[in-house]
């Protein structure tokens, strides 16, 4: 029986070849997306049209039911699952002095709640069966910080601490708990920064002078997700072109 995949956000962007390369490895892949995405059905079409059999379910991540029943539906229609890849996220970038409180719960809510919400409802079924993969995608923010960003970085610092603690519980029930942290990637919305501002503020800070792929993180994710990695557990994987090293 093939394993099933569930990535939060697949729809589009990063997610989507997280989605795509899983696929391709012959993973059973499930995504969630948030309800009244105009986008999804569109979507669907296009990738199955290319021979990917994906699943969508509604889920908001942020609200605990909310993950319990779109879990326990993609258990009873698709099987348990193997892999989750806590890929949903947004952002509410400002600095500090304005932002609200509205600001700030929303990012940690989608950002760091969604992780608990969502690990919870698969990690029992991990445990028991003795295999399992949870990889959570962080950011390059979340370590070094970001002008603007003190909700987002501060949800993308806290996945790792989840992803530190939870490693040590379930690591010997063969089960790995790990966090990836990507730089700029070349998604939508990164390159629908204008050009003068990637040309005179963004590259200029990745040594290899260049955005990211998607199919990048994709290729790292599928390695986290794989057997092979089974000795791999609560790391933080940078994968940013040298934009931050430490």
């Amino acid at each position: 029986m093939p394993r099933v995949a569930l990535v939060t956000g697949g729809v589009g962007g990063l997610g989507e070849a997280i989605c795509m390369k899983l696929a391709a490895l012959g993973y059973k892949i499930v995504t969630t997306h948030s309800p009244g995405n105009a986008r999804v059905a569109e979507w669907l079409k296009s990738m199955n049209n290319m021979g990917y059999g994906f699943s969508t379910y509604v889920c908001n991540v942020d609200d605990f039911d909310s993950c319990k029943n779109c879990v326990d539906l993609v258990t009873r229609e698709v099987g348990p699952v193997d892999v989750l890849v806590n890929n949903a996220g947004i952002t509410r970038d400002m600095t500090f002095k304005r932002m609200t409180k509205a600001d700030w719960d929303a990012v940690i809510h989608t950002n760091l709640d969604g992780v608990f919400n969502m690990t919870k409802q698969v990690m029992d079924g991990m445990t028991e069966r003795k295999w399992g993969r949870v990889i959570n995608v962080s950011s390059v923010n979340g370590q070094k910080g970001a002008f603007g960003q003190t909700n987002y970085s501060a949800a993308k610092a806290g996945m790792h601490g989840f992803t530190k603690a939870l490693a040590l519980e379930v690591a010997k029930s063969g089960v790995t708990v790990n966090t990836i942290s990507p730089g700029y990637i070349g998604t939508r919305m990164v390159t629908a920064i204008p050009q003068d501002i990637l040309d005179s503020k963004i590259l200029p800070q990745i040594p290899v002078g260049r955005l990211g792929k998607p199919e990048e993180i994709a290729g790292l994710v599928a390695y986290l997700a794989s057997d092979e990695a089974a000795f791999v557990t609560g790391a933080n994987i940078s994968i940013n072109g040298g934009q931050h090293m430490f």
